[in-house]
């Protein structure tokens, strides 16, 4: 029997988190530097894409859901072209954008099929007023029928309780891919949705499957 694939076109979701960009350069390698021993890549290929929050975004969009994410960005070339990628995707992107700050970006330097490097310019936003977020995203929920949080800890969900809580007095249910020790934040939320290395940094070190999955 064939499982039951949900209809994500009836979906609408809130995308609440940390948006990036994620930028990879591609191309050969065959020498290594005089000045130091690293390989010379000659790029050939540059590919962007919508990254941590955003990319959340992307997969829910290409399962066929109706998406508006939220997130903080710097006022740079970064954002517009983040907000132009999601754009030509029909995911509805409201950047709060803010004058001398960065938008959170990863480079990827690649050759021959591997990764040789990631350079990641980032610096938290010191200057964000959370409540400008917390505006937004309240005035979304009626829009949506299910909200995601996707927290990296770059700042731009450094009130997510409250969020939580205006989601649950609506009744919206609170998915949260969580980041850190600190699972005490998330409380109120539906569901969590941690990898294996995020679950054991809370609950400690699981070395045999059977203890996973009686924890």
């Amino acid at each position: 029997m064939k499982p039951q694939i949900p209809r994500f076109e009836q979906a609408r979701i809130l995308i609440a988190g940390d948006v990036m960009l994620d930028r990879y350069w591609h191309g050969p390698s065959s020498r290594i530097s005089p000045e130091a021993p690293v390989p010379i890549v000659k790029v050939e290929e540059v590919e962007e894409r919508p990254g941590g929050a955003a990319n959340v975004a992307v997969n829910i969009a290409t399962l066929g859901g109706q998406v508006r994410v939220l997130g903080v960005a710097g006022a740079d070339e970064a954002a517009s072209l983040l907000e132009a990628k999601l754009h030509r995707l029909g995911i509805a992107s409201d950047l709060i954008r803010l004058p001398g700050q960065a938008t959170i970006a990863k480079l990827r330097v690649l050759s021959r099929n591997q990764q040789l490097l990631r350079l990641d310019f980032e610096d938290g936003f010191p200057d964000f007023e959370p409540a400008a977020l917390h505006e937004r995203f309240t005035a979304s929920l009626p829009d949506c029928n299910v909200v995601v949080l996707s927290d990296y800890q770059k700042g731009a969900l450094r009130r997510i309780e409250a969020l939580i809580a205006a989601a649950r007095a609506v009744g919206r249910p609170v998915l949260v891919d969580p980041k850190g020790r600190d699972f005490d934040r998330y409380r109120g939320a539906t569901l969590l949705t941690p990898n294996l290395a995020e679950f054991e940094t809370v609950a400690g070190s699981a070395h045999r499957a059977c203890l996973l999955l009686s924890t």
